[in-house]
């Protein structure tokens, strides 16, 4: 496994290149879009990544996967970037790339990222409730919510902003109640 701090300095770089590209063709949302589905991919196939990561490949086998992933996407920059990343054998840094890209794209935009974990899936209503509390809390132009179901919690939300957590579940309350109890 791999260092997340190691794994960051490498990808940076790589991150920051795609951006500048991105910027001097005027196009950093379409990059952005792209890289979302990129980062779906990956998440979604295990398999996909592994083949990727593994060393024992050839560059030209995982070119071949990479065109045939892209196929008719007209975006010929991020083609070539992730064929350079082949070559480069930095491939294996495609996720933490594609991460640090939607960062430094959420800073140009000044959106800030929320973390929503809930015991069910929230209403479009309790998603704009969030997004108001989160941009009166940030000051930001936009923001951009990653929902998470985890029925441990109970009931509730855990919104996490940067290193803010706001902890309203019935487990953190629970929580809470019993420090307050054994406390006395």
């Amino acid at each position: 496994m791999k260092s997340n701090i190691a794994t960051d300095e490498i990808a940076q770089p790589y991150a920051q290149a795609l951006m500048s590209v991105a910027q001097s063709k005027n196009q950093t949302e379409q990059f952005g879009e792209d890289v979302r589905s990129l980062q779906r991919l990956l998440s979604e196939s295990a398999q996909l990544q592994n083949f990727l990561s593994n060393p024992f490949i050839q560059p030209e086998d995982k070119k071949a996967v990479i065109n045939q992933i892209l196929g008719e996407n007209p975006n010929t920059y991020l083609r070539n970037f992730l064929l350079l990343l082949v070559d480069r054998r930095r491939i294996s840094f495609l996720e933490p790339i594609c991460r640090q890209y939607l960062a430094l794209l959420r800073q140009l935009n000044q959106t800030v990222l929320a973390e929503v974990t809930s015991a069910i899936p929230l209403s479009e209503a309790q998603q704009q409730a969030v997004t108001q509390k989160v941009l009166a809390m940030t000051n930001a132009r936009s923001v951009e919510l990653d929902t998470k179901i985890d029925r441990e919690i109970i009931g509730g939300v855990i919104i996490k902003v940067g290193s803010q957590v706001i902890d309203a579940s019935l487990r953190g309350q629970l929580r809470r109640l019993s420090l307050r109890l054994t406390s006395s």
